[in-house]
């Protein structure tokens, strides 16, 4: 195993290999070794979100669902919540829950659709998301900071082809 400069052991192309030879796979040990480092490093990259967004007192996905709000005019349905984060709807229940418990949202019945509910993002979340805009986007700029903005462009376009491509990895 070697290093990735974080700290965290990850395999090598020769590791890659010798796993595809052992199981006499057909299989690109370059595109397995792209594909195992890129599992690794999301699972680094959401361990070290969820420690950021503590700072405030908010967790990855509380803070998706304000910002989200706030990008919407400060309210918008569970339901629509759910679609637009990629998560489910009883995921979503749980965060609005715990975001109105804090007064970072309120809910009120949905004018279009009376059995429903809109959540509604509060002055005091409003608030808390300004408050941590600085030292938010900050540590944004500073964890890509490594990379020009030529390199930045290339990793958007690549990331987003990954993104399409990791459905191979939940398909029946």
């Amino acid at each position: 195993m070697t290093k990735d400069g974080a700290g965290d052991e990850t395999p090598t192309l020769e590791q890659a290999r010798r796993q595809v030879e052992h199981y006499g796979l057909d299989a690109d040990p370059q595109a397995v070794l792209v594909a195992v480092r890129l599992i690794s490093a999301g699972a680094r990259v959401g361990r070290v979100a969820e420690a950021h967004f503590a700072r405030f007192g908010l967790s990855t996905g509380r803070y998706r669902v304000l910002a989200d709000l706030e990008d919407h005019g400060g309210e918008k349905s569970p339901s629509r919540l759910a679609a637009d984060l990629d998560v489910s709807r009883a995921t979503v229940t749980g965060l609005l829950d715990g975001l109105e418990r804090e007064g970072l949202i309120a809910r009120r019945p949905s004018a279009e659709d009376g059995r429903g509910s809109v959540a509604i993002l509060t002055a005091r979340g409003a608030q808390r998301l300004r408050d941590m805009a600085p030292e938010h986007f900050g540590r944004l700029e500073s964890m890509v900071g490594g990379l020009s903005v030529e390199e930045r462009a290339v990793f958007l376009d690549l990331l987003a082809r990954v993104v399409r491509g990791s459905a191979a990895l939940a398909a029946d």
